[in-house]
């Protein structure tokens, strides 16, 4: 079959790799009909989180038909149209019973070697290194899909690929960021970073009750799509976001500030974000925290720091006696999809969000290679990639160019 296989930093290939198999009785083959670049797929076309080896299929934001399953998966049969999370969990363990599936005991079998890192290991992921499992992903032709009668959802013929792909990652990931907020009638919810993540998370928070959003980024087509769900919008090349942020709340600071940036926040002119690029470059750092210590800053007494962006390492200059002092809550997790997906189904089946607007690049799975990159130059206008393996490679992709967007203020 043909898959995107990473081969060392920026260098990503479309080339033949062998096809999947059952090797447990509870896994499911999938044929995939959609997949997505990430965000924190990013990370490893820029070679930054460790463990990734010459070949690996990458890709976790995966969906398809079921075209083979294990004799002990009794929940999945061939035809089933599935979404297919990507954390990969077992449903049996101490965490996934308590609906922490992202947290499973049994998933990663490199666990001993992540747990050297961050104490514990957390669950496999699909195309995220061998620290993760060393799971093969899913943009390729075909997935194995382990532990499949517990991760996939069944999605219905009424709904097309594009509203219900993003329920693989980035739609839970959204939501949970602003469900982790706590959010009451009136609050002010801030959020850094309007990348795809970003955009679920603005439009969760006003889900869930938000007064205002206040949208943090400097792409004109992210804060375009940002204002146009109803947010404040904020350029934080041209504007101080502490003040402006203590001019909208009246110098109380935002009641919660989500994290959608992560580990490679953009360098500013502030002191400590060009530090941290040094830091990164000179191999005395692992990650750049600008956006957290502004989080912090920026959030009200006893309010909530929300983290969804990806963080691999150990962060320096974290103002914790601002947090300590000021009795703020820190919530973080990669997602533990599984948890979500019937309620956020549910919301795109009664018409409340549609996902698919995030979208604005549609193409063969052989463009990949090209598309990485344009993703991670922020070129063509490029919120979102979708690719579809079943795509004719001579097909025309939608350009975000050619879209009609509203211009940002």
């Amino acid at each position: 079959m043909k898959a995107l296989c990473w081969h060392g930093k920026g260098d990503v290939r479309y080339e033949t790799v062998p096809d999947p198999e059952i090797i447990d009785g509870r896994d499911a083959i999938i044929e995939v009909t959609g997949c997505a670049i990430c965000g924190s797929d990013l990370h490893l076309y820029n070679g930054i989180i460790p463990e990734m080896h010459a070949g690996d299929v990458l890709g976790h934001e995966n969906m398809g038909v079921v075209v083979d399953v294990g004799p002990d998966n009794k929940k999945l049969k061939v035809g089933d149209r599935v979404v297919v999370p990507f954390t990969i969990s077992c449903g049996e363990c101490f965490f996934c019973k308590r609906g922490y599936y992202s947290g499973c005991e049994r998933s990663n079998p490199n666990a001993d070697k992540v747990s050297k890192l961050w104490g514990h290991s957390p669950a496999g992921l699909f195309g995220y290194s061998h620290l993760l499992g060393g799971y093969p992903g899913g943009q390729a032709e075909y997935l194995r899909v382990p532990f499949a009668d517990v991760g996939p959802i069944k999605v219905p013929t009424s709904l097309s690929d594009d509203q219900v792909l993003f329920l693989s990652d980035i739609f839970p990931t959204g939501y949970m960021a602003a469900e982790f907020c706590n959010i009451q009638p009136g609050d002010t919810i801030a959020v850094w970073g309007c990348g795809p993540v970003g955009q679920f998370a603005i439009r969760s928070a006003f889900l869930l009750g938000a007064e205002r959003v206040i949208a943090i980024d400097r792409l004109p087509e992210r804060l375009a799509m940002a204002k146009a769900a109803g947010a404040e919008v904020l350029d934080f090349m041209r504007e101080d976001i502490y003040e402006r942020i203590q001019e909208f709340t009246g110098g109380r600071g935002a009641d919660a500030c989500i994290d959608a940036v992560g580990t490679e926040a953009h360098t500013t002119a502030s002191f400590d974000s060009i530090i941290d690029r040094v830091k990164v470059a000179a191999y005395l750092g692992t990650d750049r925290p600008h956006v957290m210590r502004q989080a912090i800053q920026c959030c009200r007494n006893f309010g909530t720091v929300s983290i969804v962006g990806v963080y691999g390492g150990y962060l320096d200059k974290i103002p914790m006696g601002s947090a300590i002092n000021r009795g703020l809550t820190f919530r973080m997790a990669q997602t533990p999809v599984q948890r979500y997906l019937p309620k956020l189904l549910g919301l795109i089946e009664e018409g409340k969000i549609d996902p698919s607007f995030v979208i604005t690049h549609t193409a063969p799975l052989a463009d990949g290679p090209d598309l990485y990159k344009t993703f991670r130059d922020k070129e063509d206008g490029c919120v979102k990639v979708v690719m579809k393996p079943g795509m004719a490679a001579s097909a025309t992709r939608a350009a975000a160019s050619e879209r009609v967007v509203e211009p940002a203020t």
